[in-house]
C-alpha cells in the first residue's frame, strides 16, 4: 500500500515538471507563429527555435541531473555540506561554458560574421557618374604596377572596410574604455535562473515529501490509537470481571440459589464482552441491555437499605457506541456508594437527544470512600475518551460532601 501512494506521488511531481518543461519548449515555437500571424511579410526560421532548444536543452540536462541526483542528497539523505558543495561545482561550471560560449564580437545571433566585399575592387571600379560597380569595362584603363601596391593599413578609411573618418571612435570605444568583460549581463542572468531552477525543484520535492511525511504520521498516530485502544480494552475487561467474581464470592455463602441465577446473568454479560467487547462500536441497545445485565447481577447481592434506580429508554435509535463505555461509572458507583451500616443510593438515567447520549450516574458516598482517584477503571474511561472523542465531548463529575455524580454528554456514530 505505502509502495502504491508513493508511486502516484512520484507520477503527480514527474506530471508537472512534463507539463512545465513542455510549455518552455513551445514557447519559442508559439512566439515565432504569431509573429507570422501578425506580420505577413515574417518568414518562419526553424534556425531560431533550434537556437533556444539548445540553450534549453543544457537546463534541462542539469535539471534532471539536480532531480534525480543531487536533491535527494538533501530533502531525503539530509547531507547538506555533500549538496551544497556539488551544486556549487556544478554553477561554477555552467558558469565557465556560458562565458566561454558567447558569441565573437561582430558576429550575427548565429555566430557568422557579416560578408565583406572587396573594397580596393570596387574603389577602383567606380565611377562619379555612374556609381559602383563592380564589373569591369572595356574602356578602362588596366591597373598600373609600375609603384608598389598600397598596403591594406595605408589605404583610407572606408565604410565598406569598416574604416572610419578621422576623428570618430569605434563602437567598441563608446561603450568602454577597458578590456572586454569577462562576464555579462546575459551570463548572469543564466545563472540566477540556474539557481531559481534549482530552489523551484528543491520546493516542489519538499512539498510532496511534506505531504508523504503528514501521511506517515497519521498512519502512526492512527496505529497508535488502534494500540492504546485495544491496551485500555484489555485492562477495562479484566477489571470488571474481578469484580463481578466477587460480588458471587459474596453470594455462594449467603444465598447459593441467588448465586446460580448470578452465574446465568454473568454468561450472558460474558458473552456481550467476548464477542462485542472488541468491537470499535456497537448498538447503543446492546449496550443498554448490558448494563440492565449488571444491574440485576448487583441487585442480587444488596439489601433493601440499598435503592437502585435505572432509567433507561426502551424505543433506542439506531445509533453505535463505544462498548464498555458507560459500565465503567456504574462499576464506580456500586464500589465507593455502597455503605453497610447507612441506607444508600444509586441513580442511573440515560437518554437520547437527536444524536446525543446523555449519562448521568449519582451515588450516596461510603464513609470509607474515595472519590476523587476513582481507581483504574474511571482513569482508563478517561483515556477512551480522549482518544474517540476529543473535545466533542462532555463530562463533569461533582463530588459533594455526601453525594458523587457523573454527567456525560458525547456524540452518537450511525
Amino acid at each position: 500500500m505505502r509502495r502504491i501512494y508513493w508511486m502516484k506521488q512520484s507520477r503527480q511531481e514527474n506530471l508537472i515538471y512534463l507539463i512545465v518543461w513542455g510549455l518552455l519548449f513551445a514557447a519559442p515555437l508559439l512566439s515565432l507563429y504569431v509573429r507570422t500571424v501578425s506580420d505577413s511579410g515574417f518568414v518562419f526560421d526553424w534556425s531560431e527555435v533550434f537556437l533556444v532548444w539548445r540553450k534549453f536543452a543544457v537546463f534541462l540536462l542539469l535539471f534532471l541531473i539536480h532531480n534525480f541526483l543531487l536533491a535527494p542528497l538533501l530533502i531525503g539523505g539530509q547531507k547538506r555540506w555533500t549538496y551544497f558543495a556539488i551544486v556549487a561545482v556544478v554553477v561554477a561550471a555552467f558558469s565557465v561554458y556560458q562565458c566561454n560560449s558567447r558569441p565573437e564580437p561582430g558576429t550575427g545571433p548565429r555566430g557568422l560574421k557579416p560578408p565583406m566585399g572587396n573594397a580596393q575592387f570596387t574603389m577602383h571600379n567606380s565611377h562619379p557618374h555612374r556609381g559602383l560597380d563592380p564589373r569591369p569595362r572595356l574602356d578602362d584603363a588596366p591597373p598600373q604596377f609600375d609603384e608598389a601596391p598600397p598596403r591594406f593599413d595605408d589605404a583610407p578609411p572606408s565604410p565598406l572596410r569598416g574604416g572610419r573618418a578621422e576623428g570618430q571612435r569605434p563602437p567598441h570605444e563608446l561603450r568602454h574604455n577597458g578590456p572586454p568583460p569577462i562576464i555579462g549581463e546575459r551570463d548572469i542572468l543564466a545563472i540566477v535562473v540556474l539557481i531559481l531552477m534549482f530552489g523551484a525543484n528543491l520546493g516542489i520535492k519538499g512539498y510532496f515529501r511534506g505531504r508523504e511525511d503528514r501521511r506517515r504520521l497519521d498512519e502512526l498516530e492512527h496505529e497508535n490509537l488502534e494500540q492504546q485502544l485495544e491496551y485500555l480494552r484489555y485492562q477495562i475487561n479484566p477489571h470488571f470481571f474481578m469484580n463481578t467474581l466477587n460480588n458471587i464470592h459474596a453470594l455462594v455463602d449467603i444465598e447459593p440459589e441467588k448465586a446460580k441465577d448470578t452465574i446465568l446473568e454473568l454468561s450472558k454479560m460474558m458473552r456481550f464482552v467476548l464477542y462485542e467487547g472488541n468491537k470499535q462500536c456497537v448498538p447503543l441497545s446492546n449496550e443498554f441491555d448490558f448494563i440492565r445485565h449488571y444491574i440485576a447481577l448487583m441487585q442480587l447481592r444488596y439489601t433493601e437499605k440499598v435503592q437502585i434506580k435505572l432509567d433507561l429508554p426502551q424505543q433506542v435509535p439506531n445509533r453505535q457506541i463505544p462498548p464498555l463505555i458507560l459500565i465503567t461509572f456504574i462499576e464506580n458507583a456500586f464500589k465507593h456508594g455502597v455503605s453497610y451500616q447507612r441506607e444508600s443510593f444509586i441513580s442511573i438515567k440515560a437518554s437520547v437527544d437527536k444524536d446525543c447520549l446523555l449519562f448521568s450516574c449519582r451515588n450516596s458516598k461510603a464513609e470509607t470512600s474515595n472519590q476523587e482517584k476513582g481507581g483504574v477503571g474511571l482513569a482508563n474511561v478517561r483515556k477512551r475518551l480522549n482518544l474517540l472523542y476529543g473535545e466533542s465531548y462532555t463530562l463533569r463529575i461533582h463530588n459533594a460532601e455526601d453525594v458523587y455524580s457523573v454527567e456525560l454528554s458525547l456524540p452518537l456514530k450511525s
